[in-house]
């Protein structure tokens, strides 16, 4: 029997990273920008945004988070006085040296009016909003200031891939301070929870929380706890970041106030952060060969009807009985928001179908004469092979559609847990710790093991080893099911925890 053919070319265990390039492009969620590094974010995969971005912020403002918004530009005086973080950020800082364009000699234009400080171009906003933090905060009864921002930031990247790192993109930045160190690390992990709720509940992704390393830490952070993902090449994402701060931006920064007993005293202040490299997790956790695929709770369209219509004569009924249709899927409520429909009243054949098959919208329904006929429509699942449709009664479609697509998230869900736990391994001995992350075959580098749940001994110096000889890191130390007695998977020596290592995008 001859091999089916798949929308996407290549496939995932072709060629992983050019198959992630041409689901974007299939799927008409971004393109490439005439900028270098940069990313154009199509309607469709800007909806998507959207409905991340709605979800994230409604629970935030349920935890008493106010929305704000702070210059792009940043002083690099600003930037200079938290040492550790300026030197974290230094080579990725895009720097603006002057306000306006002349014409040069050439007839050409040239930058003129040099500044009289340097401005970056905002890589994160702890020192800006710090600053004004500085004087927002006078006294205790001030506190907790819980502040975020949804923007844009610029990283200057060298190597690019569309959502997953570029040299700008979208992201909301939280920022909060507090008047207690344990009041702001609480707030730390409450927002990391946050974060994994979005993932898990909202895009079928499944998560990992837990602590970094200090190496792997935010530059000038007390504690950085994170979420992490695994994807369909078995190497990890950060999907979410959350940082305790202590006091070291809030000194950088002056934020100080005056406590109850009438001392003054700095800040405790935290930091956190999810962006539009979501979107790229989302597409390498369910994307197939087919294109991508959209978990329904975060979704821009929730069903596509699309009218077959071969004879003119039948134009107008098919058209009177998809419209019926599509304003009584309209009515019913999905997660707490209307049914979301498109129409589709292009006449393309089956080049129709296969554009949102590889668009991943969840539901897709063919509607003809012979459909009207039998008062039912033709379904297709995005969970289920191209292939596979079934008819329905129409009005049992429209009294389901909720159950049938909470059946695709959770089936989403449920096939990418499975994924996950199929490749973690718990790892004790030194050389098969080396096999499980060295490529089976070197023309796919790409191609490795997975999760390694593994001891280490806490040393810096084992930590960097692994990182030089496997390209492999220590993702988090787990909150859960991590710690027990051990030996170190480079050194040997002594170790309490087990902590995920995996290589990482």
């Amino acid at each position: 029997m001859a091999k089916a053919r798949n929308a996407i070319s290549p496939g995932r265990n072709e060629d992983y990273p050019e198959w992630y390039q041409q689901v974007v492009k299939a799927s008409g969620l971004a393109e490439r920008s005439p900028v270098r590094g940069c990313m154009v974010i199509k309607p469709w995969g800007f909806a998507l945004w959207e409905n991340i971005q709605r979800e994230l912020d409604s629970m935030f403002k349920a935890t008493g988070v106010k929305n704000a918004y702070f210059p792009l530009f940043i002083p690099l005086s600003f930037l200079e006085k938290e040492a550790e973080h300026v030197e974290g950020f230094a080579k990725e800082c895009a720097v603006v040296t002057h306000h306006r364009l002349e014409k040069g000699p050439a007839g050409g234009l040239v930058p003129g009016g040099p500044l009289t400080e340097p401005l970056v171009v905002r890589p994160t906003s702890e020192t800006i909003i710090g600053e004004s933090f500085s004087r927002w905060v006078r006294s205790y009864r001030d506190l907790p200031l819980l502040i975020n921002q949804w923007c844009n930031v610029v990283r200057w990247e060298m190597r690019t891939r569309i959502f997953l790192r570029t040299s700008e993109f979208l992201w909301q930045e939280g920022h909060t301070a507090h008047a207690t160190a344990e009041e702001a690390i609480e707030r730390t992990g409450l927002m990391l929870s946050i974060y994994a709720r979005l993932a898990e509940e909202y895009l079928a992704m499944p998560v990992v929380k837990g602590r970094k390393t200090e190496a792997e830490r935010f530059p000038g952070a007390v504690d950085t706890q994170c979420i992490e993902a695994m994807m369909q090449d078995r190497k990890a994402l950060q999907a979410g970041t959350s940082h305790f701060l202590g006091q070291n931006f809030a000194r950088a920064s002056d934020i100080r106030f005056q406590t109850a007993a009438e001392t003054e005293q700095y800040a405790w202040t935290t930091s956190w952060g999810a962006s539009t490299r979501l979107i790229g997790g989302l597409i390498m956790t369910h994307g197939d060969d087919d294109g991508l695929i959209i978990p329904p709770r975060v979704a821009p369209s929730h069903v596509v009807l699309m009218p077959i219509v071969r004879k003119e004569a039948d134009r107008q009924a098919v058209m009177e009985y998809t419209d019926r249709i599509a304003a009584e899927l309209g009515k019913q409520v999905y997660h707490g928001r209307p049914v979301r429909v498109e129409i589709d009243r292009r006449q393309l054949g089956g080049a129709r179908n296969w554009e949102w098959i590889k668009k991943g919208v969840p539901l897709r329904v063919e509607i003809g004469p012979r459909d009207l006929a039998d008062r039912s429509v033709y379904l297709g699942r995005r969970d289920m092979p191209p292939r596979s449709r079934t008819s329905l009664a129409w009005k049992q479609f429209v009294e389901t559609v909720a159950a049938i697509l909470d059946e695709i998230q959770a089936n989403l869900f449920r096939r990418a847990l499975d994924f996950r736990n199929r490749h973690t391994r718990r790892i004790d001995e030194q050389e098969e710790f080396y096999a499980y992350f060295t490529p089976r075959n070197p023309e796919k580098p790409e191609i490795h093991g997975g999760f390694a749940l593994s001891h280490w001994c806490g040393d810096a110096d084992c930590e960097s080893k692994l990182k030089e000889d496997l390209t492999v890191s220590i993702r988090c130390i787990p909150f859960e099911g991590g710690r027990e007695d051990g030996k170190c998977i480079c050194c040997g020596k002594p170790s309490k925890q087990r902590v995920v290592f995996a290589k990482a995008y």
